[in-house]
This record gives C-alpha cells, structure tokens and sequence, in this order.
C-alpha cells in the first residue's frame, strides 16, 4: 500500500452558484453590436472559386458528367458509379484519367480506355485526354456509390 495516499473527509460540500441572466454584463445594445459585427465580417468574406479543373469546378464536373455517360455493358450502372474511376486531372486542358476495370479479362479491356479518352476529349475545354488503366488497387464492390448499390439491388 502506498503510504503517501491522504484522504480528507469533508462534512459538506456548497454548490456552486447557478447562472442567471441577470447577471451578464453585456447589454442587448453591446450583444447585438457584437452579432453585427461578426455577421458583417463573415458577410465580407468572398468564397473562394475552385479552378474550372479542380475538383467541384466546371471543367471538372463536365468531366465527370462525361464520364458518368459511360456504362459497363454487362452491368448497367455507369464506370463512374461503379467506382472504376480512380481519379481525375486537369492542367491546363490535359485531361489524365486513372481508371480500373472490374477484373483484367473484362470483355471491354481493350474499348473501354479508348472510349473513355474519346469521351472525356470531346469536353469542351479538354484538348487531350489520356487513360491511365491501373490494376492496383484492384476493384471491388465497395468502390461503388449508393446511387450504383440502389440500381444493382444492393442496398
């Protein structure tokens, strides 16, 4: 046993006074000032725009919206919400697309990069598209949106 342990027995203990309103210092006058001010402060802030080729800007999403026309046929969901799209990037109107397929002996191994580049090329604002195709990490049902899970009776 630890010899160094004090214990201190107390009879009572006075709680704590409670917060009343009528204790603030501050007025209303001084609270709505003090909104105000703030308010106009976040009011002066300007959003900052994504590029058109960064993700949520408008050359990016009609990438996206590109892709999204693009559908596996043997399963009818499109590439983009079956998750074989990996990632999407756009400098200065180069479109590099990295993409999987659903097993490396899928029947559109060798369409199917070809027309994602013909797609996504025919973007306004794309000059040239190039298809990545990666095995790793390989694909799988999780990679799927709700949206695709839903279509496929997965959900």
């Amino acid at each position: 046993m630890n010899e160094n342990i004090r214990i201190e027995e107390v009879d009572s203990v006075e709680k704590p006074p409670r917060a009343r309103v009528e204790n603030a210092v501050e007025t209303p006058g001084e609270t709505l000032a003090r909104k105000k001010d703030y308010l106009e402060g976040f009011l002066a802030q300007k959003p900052v725009a994504p590029s058109p080729g960064e993700p949520d800007g408008d050359l990016y999403e009609a990438v996206i919206a590109a892709l999204k026309e693009i559908y596996d046929p043997e399963i009818p969901v499109n590439i983009y919400d079956l998750g074989l799209i990996y990632n999407v990037e756009i400098n200065d109107g180069h479109a590099l697309v990295s993409m999987t397929l659903t097993t490396p002996h899928c029947p559109v191994a060798e369409s199917m990069p070809g027309e994602v580049e013909l797609r996504v090329g025919a973007v306004p604002g794309i000059g040239d598209a190039e298809v990545n195709l990666v095995w790793e990490p390989a694909w799988s049902p999780a990679n799927m949106t709700d949206e695709a899970r839903l279509e496929l009776g997965m959900l």
